[in-house]
């Protein structure tokens, strides 16, 4: 190891010692920290009294059963009254409230079907009847009585929860009806009330609890308004605040379970502030003390968003991952959300669903920033892919194409637009490569390693008299390098391919599998890709064909194993991404190689070694700040010799 490569370590080291102490939690961050894990203890306490809650309401009547006389039969009317009591007991001005059928109420339209649930008066499950996942079946975003929808507040110094009590549905606006089942089509829209009423309601002095949906025909927004009549003397005077406590598991819609598990996590929206989201890879639970605009339980490819009206107070929310691979269900999502009320008066809490695509410009119509859901990468790679591959992509999608044409189009018309930076790339490359007798002659004049200093010098000298720039290279590599990036956030999280085929590959969005293996290579998979294949024997021939045409005889010891090393890094780590991603990537290539000679017969070496050597002849121009230290170093010299 020579002192070159010793210097490299040292820089290296130095360089990440310095990130980690720049990067260090401060005082403020650590009580912050601190502060979130009492939250998490505080959510979970406050969801385990809940459970108790529920238990206790559900066991309310077995309880019971057991303080009967002896010899009372099971059916008798003392056990009738006894059950009574137990729930007046229990629920207070809900008794009547606490028994009753548990139908389901179905809301069509063209694009969606949902079901209300008589318990609770909440959704049940949620149909988007466009698409289908990834075995045929239909797009249901949860469903099931393990969800849920609750308000908690107190009444008569009882806990009252919405998800013990049986509302009433009630259809506001006429529609055909068969069954609880009501359709309407595309430009109708319906309103139907879930409403429980206390014991204490009456005609003359209505009180009711009421939540209100609007479904349109064409819209995947869904409005809710809670409404509360006459509740004054029903939910305690004091309270300032509704407990919404909003749950759901989120089941398995794509072919890559680990992708799309990779992807699904809990994002949110500051009232007057950016958009967040949970940390995506692990269980991660998060505090929200200030003023929330909208909570949203995001999959790869669709969503379900809760937005407030005006604004929730705070929120707790948090994902626990179901780790099994069989497991048919990804996450369980949690959002304990504090509404703010109050209890003087009648009240209308405007709040919205949207269930549907994670498609960009479907999110982008409603103003919500909903759209950052969709991940297009940090600042620089978010704005090229929103103002430059979005667009082109959308308009060359208006001719109906296949997306395996598109994106072919879409990678000539980026390389045609990258051309003048990799010609200027080559052409730097060219005028090194000439230069190349001259470094070796260097490298013989300075043959000892303590002489490494000199022989740079001798090099800078020489690239400045001959009037290349050895760093010219690097820029526009730099330049090319967002787009890349930008592309490889792209594909994985565009809607538009889900479930679109091309040649072998039946799903762009997901990897193109034409082998099963019987077995799990780590870090590869039980699969092989082949357009990955492609991709990763494409970037050898590149690399290869690179190092031939490009070698100015100045790489680094071990840059040419490392060159050859990646492209079997890119094998295990593209293995299982989206196959467009892939397939892109071996278009560049495959139009990389086509520059490259085109640029080979453009650029004249012989020519750019006559410009060479005229720049030598010339005398070379000295900088103010050269001439500086220049004189600098001849008055140290003078005074060391005095």
């Amino acid at each position: 190891m020579n002192r070159d490569n010793i210097i490299g370590l040292i820089l290296i080291f130095a360089i990440l010692i310095g990130f980690g102490i720049l990067n260090s939690p401060s005082e403020e961050e650590r009580q912050d920290m601190q502060r979130r894990q009492d939250s998490i203890v505080a959510a979970r306490q406050a969801e385990q009294e809940r459970i108790r809650d529920a238990e206790r309401t559900a066991d309310t009547l077995a309880e019971y059963e057991y303080e009967l006389p002896d010899g009372v039969k099971p059916d008798s009317a003392i056990q009738d009254s006894v059950r009574d009591a137990a729930i007046r007991d229990r629920m207070g001005f809900f008794a009547g409230a606490a028994q009753g059928d548990n139908d389901l109420i179905t809301l069509e339209s063209d694009i969606m079907k949902i079901k209300l649930s008589r318990k609770g008066g909440h959704i049940h499950s949620v149909e988007l009847k466009e698409f289908q996942s990834w075995e045929k079946e239909p797009v249901i975003l949860f469903s099931g009585d393990e969800n849920v929808f609750n308000i908690q507040f107190y009444s008569a110094n009882r806990l009252i929860s919405t998800s013990d009590l049986f509302f009433s549905p009630q259809v506001k606006t006429f529609h055909s009806k068969e069954n609880n089942h009501v359709r309407i089509a595309d430009n109708d829209s319906v309103v139907v009330a879930m409403r429980v009423y206390p014991d204490n309601h009456s005609p003359e002095s209505p009180r009711y609890f009421e939540f209100e949906y609007t479904l349109r025909g064409n819209d995947y927004m869904i409005d809710l308004n809670i409404n509360t009549v006459g509740m004054q003397d029903v939910i305690a005077s004091n309270i300032t605040m509704l407990n919404l406590d909003w749950q759901a598991d989120l089941p398995r819609m794509e072919k890559s379970r680990k992708n799309e598990m990779n992807v699904t996590t809990i994002y949110y929206k500051y009232f007057n502030d950016d958009v967040d989201n949970l940390r995506e890879t692990r269980d991660a639970t998060e505090n929200l003390r200030t003023s929330v605009k909208w909570i949203s339980f995001k999959q790869q490819f669709f969503t379900s968003v809760l937005i407030a009206g005006n604004s929730f107070s705070s929120a707790v929310v948090s994902t626990s991952s179901y780790e099994d691979e069989q497991d048919q269900r990804l996450k369980r999502m949690s959002a304990n959300i504090d509404i703010p009320y109050n209890s003087r008066e009648n009240n209308t809490i405007p709040m919205h669903f949207y269930f549907g695509p994670n498609h960009f410009n479907t999110l982008i119509a409603y103003d919500l920033k909903l759209e950052e859901q969709i991940p297009l990468g940090w600042v620089l790679f978010r704005l090229i892919n929103r103002y430059f591959v979005i667009p082109v992509f959308n308009y060359l999608d208006s001719f109906n194409l296949n997306y395996g044409i598109i994106i072919l189009i879409l990678t000539v018309i980026l390389k045609l637009i990258l051309f003048p930076i990799a010609y200027k790339t080559y052409l730097s490359s060219a005028r090194m490569r000439v230069l190349k007798p001259d470094i070796e002659e260097l490298t013989k004049k300075f043959p000892k390693k303590e002489d490494a200093m000199k022989k740079q010098q001798a090099q800078m000298a020489l690239y400045k008299k001959a009037g290349v720039n050895p760093m010219a290279g690097c820029v526009p590599m730099l330049l090319q390098f967002p787009f890349l990036i930008a592309m490889f956030r792209f594909f994985p999280a565009s809607f538009e391919l889900r479930q679109e085929g091309f040649l072998w590959a039946d799903d762009l969005s997901s990897y193109d599998s034409i082998m099963e293996l019987p077995f799990t290579i780590p870090w590869y998979g039980d699969h092989v890709s082949l357009f990955t294949l492609l991709m990763a024997a494409s970037t050898v021939m590149y690399t290869h064909m690179n190092s031939q045409m490009m070698n100015t005889g100045t790489q680094m010891p071990g840059m040419k194993t490392m060159m050859y090393f990646m492209p079997v890094m890119l094998l295990f780590i593209f293995n299982s991404f989206a196959s467009g991603l892939s397939y892109y990537y071996f278009l560049a290539n495959v139009i990389t190689f086509i520059q490259m000679y085109a640029f080979r017969f453009m650029i004249d070496e012989d020519k750019i070694r006559i410009k060479i050597d005229e720049n030598k002849k010339k005398p070379v121009k000295k900088s103010n700040w050269q001439k500086r230290l220049e004189d600098m170093a001849k008055q140290q010299q003078q005074k060391k010799r005095k």
